[in-house]
């Protein structure tokens, strides 16, 4: 069935979770109903609730803090009567201790779903928890709460690196982590595509998740491991961005043995298109573009075998993107419009030609066959100090490896074709595309961060999409490598630099300026 488990790690994993799960409810469809593209079966798993009605839950693991679930529990109403006593019938051998806490009332967003009316609209006031937006019911063995530490406490912060590491090893050594959250999971599959990962990277989690994907890579050996790794791009001063850094430079390093494919994503995307409109300090709303990014490009993964050009395995991205396992980092890039505009292409002639930035065509001269199309935002974090912007320093027209390009709501154009056969006969970057009608929903959770102007407001949205590894990666590691040549501790300082110099490396081999497609 090739299924699909998600493990998210931390606060804006999860926030971005939460909306990536709510649209992938929001694809299920009824009896009367035209069949869904989507196969549900890869992301959900089948189980029989409190009431022993069959329920559909993810196949989903959220890790967060004390007090950072809000009002999300284990028990829901699919699973109030006995979940507790049911996850242990079918092999979860966890230690249950009750914690009194203050009650946090649910948010009238959630009020309104329980019973059954319209939601009221969302606002950064009101979006306290990434659960008060959240559409689902998980399965008891999904939640997963890390009592030694509380969200978002200045008395013990999880902010460092080592602390996250040592949390994974005193956890484990007391319940081996794996058998009890991971394997039951994994057991109720029948063939594993893969795991797709959501974590933070320059935080405590980004040592926590890296310890958790050895620890997977160990036992499990080859695999798919898609690692979503979440830089935050918020203001803060420079010891705090010293130490997010730091923190970063080590997750990078550890994740490049475990994880066959880590896609670092910034909150704080380098530029900003007029239609996209971002609070960089709300989670929700920076949550949302990044799952406009993940969700779009991992959808072919989970379409039925019957959509033509669209049906990929993480394997076959993988394929494309990382030469062989030795280019594991890719950046990656998106551009959302309505769908009746044909976001970034026009017309000519009967077929569509992208030479399109933002509605203004470029001038021929300008769209060399070689180029690859911009798109609108670039979240590929810098590893700098500054403001959090995405691009490096000096930017420059980077040297494409390879590149794989996801469409909705558009049809491969002219230039695609191209792309492809330049791939195939060796004259270009390895590239590979895929296309679907399905769109990206515009959800009553989703945050009002996108306005087109048009004539009316759109329920869906065209998506352009684009992982690619390329030589900008390689600016951007060895970013990274300078700044923990300042800050990593001394002990881990030599193999830390070596190991991202290393990986820099990767980026640098088989081509010159000189030989760059050609040029003088």
């Amino acid at each position: 069935m090739h299924e699909v488990i998600t493990l998210q790690f931390g606060q804006q994993a999860n926030y971005l979770g939460t909306h990536y799960w709510n649209t992938q409810e929001s694809y299920f469809t009824y009896a009367g109903q035209e069949e869904s593209l989507v196969n549900h079966d890869i992301s959900f798993r089948a189980g029989i609730g409190a009431n022993g009605d069959e329920t559909y839950s993810p196949r989903a693991l959220l890790y967060d803090l004390k007090g950072a679930f809000g009002t999300l529990r284990g028990e829901n109403a699919l699973y109030e009567v006995h979940g507790q006593d049911q996850a242990r019938q079918d092999g979860w051998s966890g230690v249950t201790i009750p914690l009194q806490l203050p009650p946090i009332q649910p948010s009238r967003y959630q009020q309104a779903l329980e019973l059954g009316l319209q939601p009221p609209q969302l606002s950064t006031e009101t979006v306290r928890f990434w659960s008060d937006y959240n559409h689902l019911y998980y399965h008891p063995r999904s939640i997963v709460q890390l009592n030694d530490y509380e969200v978002n406490s200045s008395l013990m912060p999880f902010e460092r690196w080592d602390t996250g590491e040592e949390l994974f090893a005193s956890l484990d050594r007391e319940h081996d982590l794996l058998d009890r959250d991971l394997r039951p999971f994994l057991e109720e599959c029948d063939q594993v595509q893969g795991l797709q990962i959501f974590t933070g990277i320059d935080d405590a989690w980004g040592g926590f998740a890296s310890k958790y994907l050895e620890s997977v890579a160990d036992e499990m050996g080859k695999g798919c491991r898609w690692v979503v790794g979440l830089q935050d791009a918020r203001s803060a001063h420079r010891a705090v961005q010293s130490t997010r850094l730091a923190s970063a430079a080590q997750t990078i390093l550890a994740l490049n043995t475990s994880a066959s494919m880590h896609l670092p994503l910034s909150n704080a995307p380098g530029r900003l298109p007029s239609y996209a409109n971002v609070d960089v300090n709300s989670r929700w709303h920076t949550a949302g573009l990044q799952a406009a990014v993940v969700e779009s490009l991992t959808l072919p993964t989970r379409l039925r075998r019957s959509v033509e050009g669209g049906r990929a395995t993480f394997d076959q991205l993988e394929t494309t993107l990382n030469n062989e396992g030795n280019r594991r980092l890719a950046a990656t890039s998106l551009s959302l419009s309505p769908p009746e505009t044909k976001s970034n292409e026009a017309q000519v002639n009967g077929h569509y030609d992208n030479r399109v930035t933002n509605g203004l065509l470029q001038a021929e001269d300008e769209a060399s066959d070689d180029e690859p199309e911009n798109l609108d935002m670039e979240f590929c974090p810098s590893f700098t100090f500054s403001s959090g912007s995405s691009r490096p320093a000096n930017p420059s027209r980077p040297h494409s490896f390879s590149r794989t390009n996801i469409l909705r709501g558009h049809l491969p154009t002219d230039r695609d074709a191209e792309a492809e056969l330049r791939a195939r006969t060796g004259s270009g970057p390895r590239t590979s595309t895929y296309h679907t009608a399905v769109l990206f929903p515009q959800l009553p959770s989703y945050p009002p961060i996108l306005n087109f102007h048009s004539s009316h407001k759109a329920d869906s949205y065209a998506v352009r999409v684009t992982a690619e590894t390329n030589t900008s990666v390689a600016e951007r590691i060895r970013a990274l490598e300078e700044h923990a040549r300042r800050s990593v501790g001394i002990e881990e300082r030599e193999a830390v630099c070596d190991g991202l110099a290393s990986m820099a490396g990767e980026y640098d081999e088989g081509w010159s300026d000189g030989e760059d497609f050609g040029e003088d």
